[in-house]
């Protein structure tokens, strides 16, 4: 970003500050000043006039011209083409050294005598404007005849160049950087006068723009007629020194100039390049196949604020365009199309200036001002946006900084920089942020401003400080107890996967699983077999083990820690796990045919993950999805809640995704314990085992059988296991149940009596309660 001294001085008073401390308080806002260049026209360029100018009689290229320079009339014989009678020039006098060894002496060219040089733009060590001598005008100051060029301040000025972050688009323009001096210094904006000169004619009576109703942008559009226009050469210095210059085209210039200044992007597009319908030019706004907004007219005239095409000089009426779009939306859409971009999209992709009234108008008067008539009206196609709040707490702000700086300090600096202030009591500031600053989004971003401002330098030093602090909290014991359960899986035989938070609805769907609202769905999937938020992680899994099946591995065993949502997108985490195919490799043992997993086998590498569960058959209506067997299942169960579900996975949906036998199990995270074990002093005398066959009805669930076992609160019965199932025709609707008991005592041996006693209160409680007998 380049900045002169001359032109910040027309957005802000700095005629008491050196340009050293204007670079000083640029650096210590975040402004880095990359370069300076101090321009000052050597001693003895005068102001002259040229009186007369005539062919030299020996050279075709060469003139022969009278100029007069205050105190004398000179000839001097002049090689430009542009020179000619009338015009004001720079003259480097009789003895004036233009630098090195270039120095002016009194001549004879072909024979005729000069006097001095007639001096173009870059011999003054002024930007190029063109090929030929620099013709100057009232913009640099009053021309008095023989005054030294180096006594015009706008002319002799100091060139600033400034090293932007990508976040900071509000200074790509002279305006910003003089709204951030302006915070800096306290000092207030020179206010900007609308004067403009307008045709009679309105712009209805000579334009129509017809503009879709979902274009991103926003756009103003004005006609105005060049005919009698011509940009001062002070403005097209300025644009010469940002290297925006197009030699002989002041429209293309004027724009670039009163872009820079404002930093509102502006376009212009030739009358005649617009549809013709009635005496009236259109022009028309729609989005093109990639989703940008373009602006049509006999042909397309520009991607608005992509790539902009540069104006032909010829043509004098033109339509104006000021424009802005969000610089995250285009970033994003630029990023995901990878289209070519024109120079503006620079400034487009880093924050324009979104007020973009006040750049049509800065550019109207500006024109206006040298000749061109501006047509009455205006197109105008702007939605109102809404600003964000922040409520910005006053203690925070001075706990980020570190030291104490007074709330109406704080206000001042904000509302010098743009932002909207109001107190909400309580030491709490609610902060409007102007549409300019899309970087804005938390109290530290505020708090950045405010330091930026201060001065870091300003900032007093303090030691660090360390606080040992609890930092055990839900997060930390979250990742702890994930951690412990990935490596029990992992010593279970499960292979950890990562799988997308996304998944299919038309698949959710098909298998009966939850899907999320459509009002709360994705409104850009990243590909259509991601078009959801996933309602299971099961899914996820059954597609892993089927490309794996593809590529010739036919067991597969898996799990994933993640998070699931319900059809109002509320989170919960889950781990599920999913074991195909064989139980283990094959082998000798095996004779080469390992035998497929089945539940049991499954369940109990679920328990070794987990912990210790109960199962519980799943009751028909707690059948939700088509993934669950229907008599293969149970419900996972700790201290009387149900915390997940394992089941086989049904054959139709094995067959669709071309499986064997396959279990799969998904559990509540947040349900399973992660407490810490504590170790219990255990029993020195010696266990004893003891099994008991007892002939209980098919329909009864075990469950019942092992809740009386438990209601006995023997301490003596340290653990009891079904170890067998027994069934054939005299039993009938009976079956013969073995459990096996583990006894044993923590004071002393148990006696054969001892253990016949507790065998005996297990039966008789069975008895009393199930009608349960010994078989």
């Amino acid at each position: 970003m380049i900045i002169t001294r001359s032109w910040l001085q027309e957005f802000l008073d700095i005629s008491k500050i050196s340009t050293d401390d204007i670079c000083k308080t640029l650096n210590s806002i975040g402004l880095e000043v990359d370069s300076v260049d101090k321009v000052l026209v050597a001693p003895k360029v005068v102001v002259g006039k040229v009186l007369e100018k005539e062919k030299h009689p020996d050279a075709d290229k060469l003139n022969i011209c009278q100029v007069d320079i205050g105190s004398e009339t000179v000839q001097i014989v002049c090689g430009a083409k542009n020179v000619d009678a009338g015009q004001y020039v720079p003259v480097a006098t009789v003895g004036c050294n233009l630098g090195g060894d270039f120095k002016i002496k009194k001549a004879k060219l072909r024979g005729a005598p000069s006097n001095g040089m007639i001096c173009s733009s870059t011999e003054l060590g002024l930007p190029k404007l063109n090929d030929g001598i620099l013709e100057l005008d009232d913009s640099i100051g009053e021309l008095i005849l023989g005054k030294e060029l180096n006594e015009y301040r706008l002319i002799n000025d100091d060139i600033i160049e400034i090293e932007l972050t990508a976040n900071k688009g509000d200074c790509l323009s002279i305006n910003g950087v003089a709204r951030e001096l302006s915070a800096f210094y306290n000092l207030p904006l020179v206010e900007f006068e609308k004067n403009v000169n307008y045709n009679e004619i309105g712009i209805g009576q000579v334009l129509e723009v017809e503009c879709e109703s979902n274009i991103d942008s926003s756009l103003i559009y004005k006609a105005v007629d060049f005919s009698e226009f011509k940009l001062p050469v002070i403005q097209q210095l300025r644009v010469g020194a940002i290297g925006k210059y197009e030699e002989a085209n002041d429209i293309q210039n004027a724009l670039s100039y009163a872009t820079h200044c404002n930093g509102v992007i502006l376009n212009a597009y030739a009358k005649d390049k617009a549809d013709c319908t009635n005496d009236l030019s259109v022009i028309h706004i729609r989005k093109d196949e990639n989703g940008f907004d373009n602006v049509y007219g006999k042909e397309q005239l520009s991607k608005i604020c992509i790539d902009h095409k540069k104006i032909n000089a010829e043509d004098l009426n033109f339509i104006v365009e000021a424009s802005y779009i969000n610089p995250e939306l285009i970033a994003r859409q630029v990023f995901e199309t990878k289209i070519e971009t024109g120079d503006v999209y620079y400034r487009s992709s880093r924050g324009s200036e979104p007020h973009i009234k006040s750049g049509i108008d800065y550019f109207t008067t500006l024109v206006s001002k040298f000749g061109a008539l501006i047509y009455k009206g205006a197109e105008t196609f702007v939605d109102d946006k809404e600003k964000s709040i922040l409520d910005v707490n006053v203690h925070k702000v001075n706990s980020i900084i570190g030291q104490e700086v007074p709330k109406l300090e704080i206000e001042r600096i904000l509302s010098s920089l743009g932002f909207e202030v109001k107190d909400g009591g309580n030491d709490i500031l609610s902060v409007k942020i102007p549409l300019f600053r899309h970087d804005i989004k938390n109290i530290a971003d505020v708090t950045e401003e405010i330091v930026r401002i201060i001065g870091i330098d300003n900032i007093v030093a303090k030691p660090l400080a360390i606080d040992e602090v609890n930092r055990i909290n839900k997060t930390s014991n979250d990742f702890i107890k994930k951690n412990k359960l990935r490596f029990k899986a992992i010593e279970n035989g499960f292979f950890e996967t990562l799988t997308y938070v996304f998944g299919s609805r038309e698949g959710l769907e098909k298998y009966n699983f939850p899907v999320v609202k459509e009002e709360l769905d994705l409104l850009n999937p990243i590909v259509k077999e991601l078009n959801t938020f996933r309602t299971t992680i099961l899914l996820n899994l059954v597609e892993a083990c089927s490309n794996n099946f593809k590529t010739g591995t036919r067991s597969s065993s898996f799990f994933e820690i993640g998070t699931i949502f319900d059809a109002n997108r509320a989170e919960s985490k889950k781990i599920s796990f999913i074991q195909t195919g064989a139980v283990e490799q094959e082998d000798v043992v095996n004779s080469g045919k390992p035998a497929n997993i089945d539940f049991f086998t499954f369940a109990k590498k679920v328990l070794n993950t987990v912990g210790k569960f109960d199962l519980e058959a799943m009751k028909e209506n707690e059948i939700t999805n088509s993934f669950i067997h229907p008599f293969q299942n149970a419900n996972v169960i700790v201290d009387g809640k149900n915390i997940g579900y394992i089941a086989k996975l049904h054959p139709a949906v094995c067959e669709d995704y071309d499986l064997a036998d396959t279990f799969v199990a998904e559990i509540d995270f947040e349900a399973i314990a992660n407490d810490l074990i504590k170790v219990n002093s255990y029993s020195k005398f010696q266990a004893s085992k003891k099994d008991l066959s007892i002939i209980a009805p098919k329909a009864l669930e075990y469950k019942e059988i092992k809740d009386v076992i438990r209601s006995i609160n023997d301490n003596n019965i340290k653990q009891f296991n079904l170890i067998d199932i027994y069934t054939d025709e005299k039993l009938g609707e009976n079956e013969s149940l073995t459990i096996r008991f583990v006894l044993q005592n923590d004071d002393k041996t148990l006696e054969e009596e001892d253990i016949t006693k507790s065998m005996d209160n297990i039966l008789n409680a069975l008895d009393e309660k199930l009608s349960i007998k010994l078989r």
